[in-house]
């Protein structure tokens, strides 16, 4: 039976072969490079490889140079660097020698927004920084979206991807004089009664989203979300939606989830153009489909993965399927359309 199975897979694989892709492009996440000796996360159980994710970096770079097809993008899913460069006042520094490595790139780069973005720079800072990628697309700017970092582009005909802003409530990511950070406080205080915001509540397993590190969706950006899907239903397209934080809680541990992911995840299983949810935040990663067909893929995270390993793949993207190529950490996996 094995041996009946090795020999179906390897006709798919020769199959998909003679079949070109549409387009490809290449996916990591959580980067989190810092020029220090290696370390642990917040609650000393993970350890953390600072110097070793800009090499792990260079190799996903040199991959997607030398593929067949060339990628026409790559997704950084955010946390490109480390909260402790802000500490040592290397912020600069250590974006600089990342963006570096990434204009060794043939392809396109789209920048997601997390937690450790906003740990080493405002969000104002970040909108006059190579980080936003949204400048390069050229679409109608939304008065409503003023301030948050969301935004949509089309690789191919009858394709689409939207960037959303995962901190657009958040008490990191917003000055506290801010209508909106006064807004987020209230949503983590109000399920979170530790005196350290980091620290999950530990009463409903699902209220360990609560936390200081998470962040989420506006109204306004919901209701974004929704004219640009309905847009897209109207069109025929499939759209690949792109956050820091996952919004599914079978596609991560629930301390990883945005804060109100039932608001968009119930706006995405209501428009039939969406194909993937793509996440990064849990370096864990994790993958489940929903009851409506939608694949939600969270990346495991560069900044966990020991030297020698890798964490980074390639999306092949066809008209019926998307077919994840990984390496090391990431696991192959083909996406059917629903």
């Amino acid at each position: 039976m094995e041996k009946i199975e090795a020999q179906m897979e390897k006709i798919e694989a020769q199959m998909e072969k003679i079949e070109a892709p549409v387009f490809t492009f290449g996916v990591i996440a959580d980067i989190q490079y810092a020029d220090l000796k290696d370390g642990y996360n917040y609650h000393r159980t993970r350890k953390r490889y600072y110097r070793n994710s800009l090499q792990l970096l260079r190799n996903a770079i040199r991959s997607w140079n030398e593929e067949d097809v060339k990628p026409s993008f790559i997704l950084q899913l955010g946390d490109i660097i480390d909260g402790f460069n802000s500490k040592y006042g290397a912020s600069d520094k250590a974006l600089k020698t990342v963006m570096d490595e990434f204009r060794s790139c043939s392809a396109q780069v789209h920048h997601v927004w997390g937690n450790h973005e906003f740990y080493n720079f405002s969000r104002s800072d970040l909108f006059s920084s190579d980080l936003n990628s949204g400048v390069k697309v050229d679409e109608e700017k939304d008065d409503r979206m003023d301030l948050v970092y969301a935004y949509h582009f089309s690789p191919a005909p009858n394709f689409r991807f939207v960037v959303l802003d995962a901190y657009d409530l958040s008490i990191i990511g917003r000055e506290e004089s801010c209508e909106k950070y006064s807004q987020s406080l209230d949503i983590i205080k109000s399920h979170n009664p530790n005196e350290e915001l980091n620290q999950p509540p530990g009463i409903y397993p699902l209220d360990e989203r609560f936390v200081k590190f998470n962040g989420g969706f506006s109204q306004g950006q919901v209701d974004w979300l929704d004219r640009v899907l309905t847009s897209a239903d109207e069109k025929g397209e499939k759209v690949t939606v792109v956050s820091h934080v996952p919004v599914h809680p079978l596609s991560t541990s629930s301390v990883c989830l945005a804060w109100n992911f039932d608001d968009v995840f119930s706006l995405l299983q209501s428009h039939k153009s969406v194909v993937c949810f793509m996440a990064g935040h849990d370096h864990d990663g994790g993958y489940c489909i929903d009851t409506a067909g939608i694949h939600h893929l969270t990346l495991e995270g560069v900044i966990e993965t020991p030297p020698g390993g890798d964490a980074f793949g390639t999306v092949c993207v066809y008209e019926d399927k998307m077919i994840l190529r990984g390496k090391g950490r990431i696991k192959n996996r083909k996406l059917w359309y629903r």
